[in-house]
């Protein structure tokens, strides 16, 4: 592009291109001007247009970013809330755990002299023993009978 700025009229008001109506603008340095400042005119308007369009991947990457950073600090929350439900439960099976161990214990403990108990009473009064026995056997097979 270098080459063509001295080719054609130079300005000379003799032969060449005066910019008239009917005549194309071209090898004139007015023509050659005019082109050069038309394409300037568009570099530049592209240059704000570049400009433009870097400043908004510039806020896209922005946005993306803070996006990305939110969303890892949600799954970061999120991972710490399932971590501290997953412990608050296991923390109360154990509880129920040793409750329901606890019970089991103390029932056993009490059935267990229950049993002792009954036994010692039977054998201090065998006889009454066997007939209370008799007796709630009888009880039992007429409730089955009736049902």
């Amino acid at each position: 592009m270098a080459d063509n700025k001295n080719a054609g009229n130079t300005g000379n008001t003799g032969a060449g291109n005066t910019g008239g109506a009917n005549r194309p603008n071209i090898g004139t340095t007015g023509g050659m001007g005019h082109t050069a400042g038309g394409a300037g005119g568009q570099s530049g308007q592209g240059g704000q247009g570049g400009g433009f369009v870097d400043t908004a991947k510039d806020t896209v990457r922005s946005v993306v970013d803070r996006v990305s950073d939110v969303a890892g600090q949600a799954r970061d929350k999120a991972g710490d809330w399932a971590g501290d439900a997953y412990d608050t439960a296991r923390q109360a099976g154990e509880r129920v755990q040793r409750w329901a161990g606890d019970a089991y214990d103390t029932v056993g403990d009490r059935v267990g002299d229950f049993g002792q108990e009954v036994t010692s009473l039977i054998r201090r009064h065998p006889i009454p023993a066997i007939l209370v026995g008799f007796g709630v056997g009888l009880l039992l097979g007429r409730a089955a009978r009736m049902v």
